[in-house]
């Protein structure tokens, strides 16, 4: 296994081609690599929902992100460190990521003070506390390969002095976080607010790479911003970070906005819309998505996508999947997430290829055509989203 780089050492992204900005490469952790750009799937409970770990793995999967809140609340990341960490608790042996619980203090009900945040647990009521601190520490116990810092996420649209005080506030936890980070082999990304301020943007991302973490997140969009904004102010942030470290946009993983993203040179995505709308009976293809509920869809002899070879559209066709949503079949929760995982790693791969091709552009015209007039986004303007990264559910 390699070693995760420590300050000064080497790269913990290699990257392998160009094509402007975008570049594709590999991450390097203590675990080995996984190939970047690339799709992390949301595993709020330690697990994706209706898959098994073998699932992830036969979709191509090679990281999980999973949630410090949760897993703090139940079943504890002191039960979870008896157990082997993340990765014997769950028998996951690919890579692991944990957020912090940042974006929860969105999300769900609670208090953001300057010292830390203070939630209403959703499970019994009681009150839970995270600072910078605690949140480095539960991490370190859940032993994840990579662990976020604790930042505060302003809803969009805010006043310049709410989006200001939440990155002067992360900013101040970065340091409290990496002060705190004692797992040397553990890799730790800092995270850049500032909304879709283009110059708070950039300010807290110098300010964040001046720390020199092992990658940086860039958070707080997909957050009710049109993503014309959130695309100016991820270009604000990612011009300022350094080139040797991955970029990871955080909740975001609309199509469009995913290769939009690696044209400014994104190397990482989670979202947890893909499987969230699978469960609803909404499939991703080639031609955009689908809602396999329709009746057009009753006798379609089909797979979901002709271009897919996963266990779903090798097996099944549109007719069986319809049917089993309208009898409310649990089968087709695995079917169907499966089947959307293995189609968002099949894009990746493809993303991958054109940079290394160097015909990226030809790419992101693709998925314009297929995807602008239906993004697959669960996030409402203003308020706590309903799909991307959502609060209770993966």
């Amino acid at each position: 296994m390699n070693p995760i780089r420590q300050p000064g050492e080497r790269s913990l992204v290699v990257v392998d081609a160009l094509d402007g900005m975008a570049r594709a490469g590999r991450v390097e952790t203590r675990r080995g690599s996984f190939a970047v750009p690339c799709f992390m799937p949301v595993g709020t409970r330690g697990a994706v929902r209706a898959l098994s770990s073998d699932d992830l793995e036969r979709t191509g999967v090679e990281v999980m992100l999973a949630n410090t809140y949760h897993l703090a609340l139940r079943p504890g990341v002191e039960v979870i460190a008896e157990l082997g960490g993340v990765h014997g608790f769950t028998g996951w042996g690919g890579h692991v990521l944990t957020d912090s619980g940042g974006f929860q203090g969105y999300s769900l009900p609670s208090k953001v003070d300057r010292d830390g945040i203070t939630f209403k647990s959703i499970y019994d009521g009681s009150s839970f506390r995270l600072t910078p601190e605690t949140a480095v520490r539960a991490q370190e116990l859940l032993n994840a390969d990579i662990q976020m810092v604790l930042d505060v996420c302003p809803a969009l649209p805010a006043s310049s002095e709410v989006v200001r005080g939440a990155m002067r506030t992360t900013l101040e936890w970065a340091e409290r976080s990496r002060e705190a980070h004692s797992l040397a082999d553990q890799a730790i990304f800092g995270i850049v607010q500032g909304g879709v301020d283009e110059d708070l943007r950039s300010e807290c991302a110098q300010r964040t790479a001046a720390l020199d973490f092992d990658g940086y997140g860039i958070g707080g969009l997909s957050v009710g911003e049109a993503r014309d904004e959130m695309l100016m102010a991820l270009a604000a942030a990612a011009r300022e970070l350094p080139e040797d470290r991955p970029r990871y946009l955080m909740g975001v993983g609309d199509p469009l906005s995913l290769v939009e993203a690696v044209a400014l040179g994104v190397d990482m995505f989670d979202c947890v819309a893909p499987t969230r709308t699978a469960r609803h009976g909404t499939a991703l293809t080639s031609a955009g998505r689908i809602s396999l509920r329709n009746a057009k869809y009753a006798k379609d002899p089909r797979p979901v996508d002709e271009s897919c070879t996963c266990l779903t559209c090798s097996t099944v066709s549109r007719a069986y999947l319809r049917h089993l949503l309208l009898v409310s079949e649990p089968t087709v929760l695995r079917l169907l997430t499966v089947h959307n995982l293995a189609w968002m790693m099949l894009l990746m791969r493809e993303v991958r290829c054109a940079i290394n091709e160097g015909t990226l552009k030809a790419l992101r015209s693709r998925i314009a055509s297929a995807w602008e007039r239906q993004p697959l986004t669960g996030r409402s303007a203003g308020g706590p989203p309903s799909g991307c990264r959502e609060a209770q559910e993966g």
